[in-house]
């Protein structure tokens, strides 16, 4: 079988992003997925969809990313390579993604995306127009209190302040690429 170009990366393999509303994960996401060909799972479509469907997300606040985690072992277990798309604020929450990749047999890599530049993430935060229908975009106070833990397990982090998404995205693809186990027999680099 012939190998893999240089740069390429062949699944299963399971990029978590997590970053506050506004960081500009989502456009990170949605190009990575493309250059990849992978499945983009975002938990904003997820919670939506259900809410549009009528169903009380204040009942069961965790609902959309248990969706979220079962459709990223479904599409693991396929093969692919999946990139959950979620604000991913809590150690309980980045410990959960895990669990899929684990049960799917393959590794799992976490992606923080930040703006540190304040009045930047401000400017986009207050700008920004919903692209899912219904979704209430957060302003900026509530982002700012947003409760975001502390990170406790390895990452790569992307800061956006400044930069195109473009250039976003070749970085973290170097970074992937170079952080990908080069041994697994269910993903090859």
């Amino acid at each position: 079988m012939p190998s893999e170009p240089p740069g390429r990366i062949s699944g299963p393999l399971l990029i978590v992003f997590s970053g506050l509303p506004g960081s500009g994960k989502t456009t990170i996401a949605r190009e990575l997925a493309r250059r990849l060909g992978a499945v983009h799972l975002r938990i904003d479509t997820i919670e939506q969809s259900m809410a549009n469907a009528g169903i009380d997300m204040s009942e069961v606040p965790e609902s959309g990313y248990s969706v979220g985690y079962a459709l990223a072992e479904d599409n693991l277990r396929l093969g692919a390579i999946v990139l959950a798309d979620s604000v991913n604020p809590l150690r309980i929450t980045r410990d959960a993604w895990h669990k899929p990749a684990r049960a799917a047999g393959c590794p799992a890599i976490d992606v923080e995306i930040v703006c540190a530049d304040k009045d930047e993430h401000r400017a986009r935060v207050e700008s920004r127009v919903s692209d899912i229908e219904g979704l209430e975009q957060p302003d900026w106070r509530k982002v700012q209190a947003r409760e975001y833990h502390d990170w406790h397990i390895e990452r790569i982090a992307i800061d956006t302040a400044g930069r195109s998404p473009e250039s976003c995205v070749d970085e973290l693809m170097r970074r992937i690429v170079a952080k990908a186990p080069r041994n697994s027999p269910k993903s090859a680099v």
